[in-house]
């Protein structure tokens, strides 16, 4: 028994681990594709210097690039950016980038803006972002090696060098939003639109 009313499953234009596991919870039928774009080129050609516009501006253009393959489909598409003030952190190459940006966040408070938009045959039908206040606690660089020791590659899948759903809880001393944005999808005014379009049934 599944909620899905679709006669197609959805689609999630990503790989992400988190998102997969937020619509598989939720009791959504879907399929993981990731959209092959280039991230960084399509923010450098928009000119957008705003976290919240750059979040929206990749959920959109994911979600625009798979549903263009995928004739008919409802497609979802996420991301997520970082900011400490008006300073934007992007997914950490290696250990050393991660130690770096884990030192710059430390005993700081810093903004995750998480887009959402879904698409069909390249039309954008919906689109949202949310944000949420993460507040890291003081670490010493002690702290900061015993974490990324224990995280291991992980944190180089996740922009700031963190996963909350993971070990990176521990690093946190506040965190003001909802769970969902923090995991990069704001699955609630997603869920939203999905019961508008008669898709799922709760």
């Amino acid at each position: 028994m599944t909620i899905w009313r679709g006669k197609v499953p959805l689609i999630l234009a990503s790989q992400s681990q988190a998102r997969k596991m937020l619509l598989a919870n939720a009791g959504l039928a879907f399929e993981a594709m990731p959209a092959d774009i280039d991230e960084r080129g399509v923010q450098d050609d928009s000119g957008l210097t705003h976290p919240r516009e750059i979040a929206l501006l990749l959920a959109r253009e994911k979600a625009k690039a798979v549903s263009r393959k995928n004739n008919g489909r409802y497609v979802v598409g996420a991301d997520q950016t970082l900011a400490l003030g008006e300073r934007l952190f992007s997914k950490p190459a290696g250990r050393a980038h991660a130690m770096a940006q884990l030192r710059d966040l430390a005993g700081r408070s810093h903004e995750l803006y998480s887009g959402v938009a879904v698409a069909r045959d390249g039309k954008i039908l919906f689109e949202d972002v949310s944000v949420a206040r993460m507040t890291m606690r003081s670490l010493d660089d002690g702290a900061i090696a015993a974490y990324l020791d224990e995280a291991g590659d992980a944190v180089t899948s996740s922009v700031g060098a963190y996963q909350l759903e993971g070990l990176g809880i521990h690093l946190f001393e506040r965190i003001e939003g909802d769970h969902f944005t923090v995991l990069g999808l704001p699955l609630l005014p997603l869920l939203a639109f999905l019961r508008r379009e008669r898709l799922v049934e709760i």
